[in-house]
């Protein structure tokens, strides 16, 4: 958790928690839905969520940040331009031209996939995957195979929204995973 130097909470985490929206039983029953276009609505909240990324991993060189498929894009691309990284998109399959390699997850309701050009990462690239929620895992721990498949070296998964299980010290196929806030429910 961010926290500032006198040792109190971040003021910041409570404007990002409270601009969060949670929209119940989607996509389907049973499901609590952290909706993060309500605090792309608020541009000071938004820019303050990218700067605790960008403060996060400043002096860490990364040199990529991959962004899963859609909201990690919304996050990851202004990380990477702060951090003068490159941004490499981590999309769903038959969204990228070109030759690509594909990595496939189990979900709670069926399976899916990741695909990455292949030359987006060269073998050693410290790279940052960025999401804007962690729930199960599955799709970082895809994200981080794919990765590490053309030798990249993930250094950290970062999700802006995490279930509490995934704060303080969590890790995902020997990654670990920075969240700043909890979902809220």
């Amino acid at each position: 958790m961010v926290e500032e130097e006198n040792g109190g909470v971040d003021p910041r985490l409570q404007a990002i928690k409270a601009a969060i929206r949670v929209v119940p039983h989607f996509p389907k029953p049973g499901i609590m839905f952290n909706d993060i276009t309500t605090l792309l609505l608020r541009p000071k909240v938004f820019k303050d969520a990218v700067e605790i990324f960008v403060d996060r991993y400043r002096d860490m060189n990364i040199s990529a940040v991959a962004g899963v498929e859609a909201r990690g894009f919304i996050f990851g691309t202004p990380l990477a331009l702060a951090l003068g990284a490159k941004f490499v998109p981590l999309r769903k399959p038959k969204k990228l031209p070109g030759e690509v390699i594909s990595e496939s997850y189990v979900l709670e309701y069926g399976t899916d996939s990741l695909e990455m050009h292949l030359g987006s990462v060269n073998r050693g690239e410290r790279v940052i995957v960025i999401d804007d929620l962690v729930a199960t895992g599955g799709t970082l721990c895809a994200a981080i195979k794919l990765l590490e498949r053309v030798g990249a070296d993930v250094i950290e998964c970062a999700c802006l929204i995490g279930l509490p299980k995934f704060k303080g010290g969590c890790w995902l196929h020997g990654k670990p995973v920075y969240v700043v806030v909890d979902c809220r429910q």
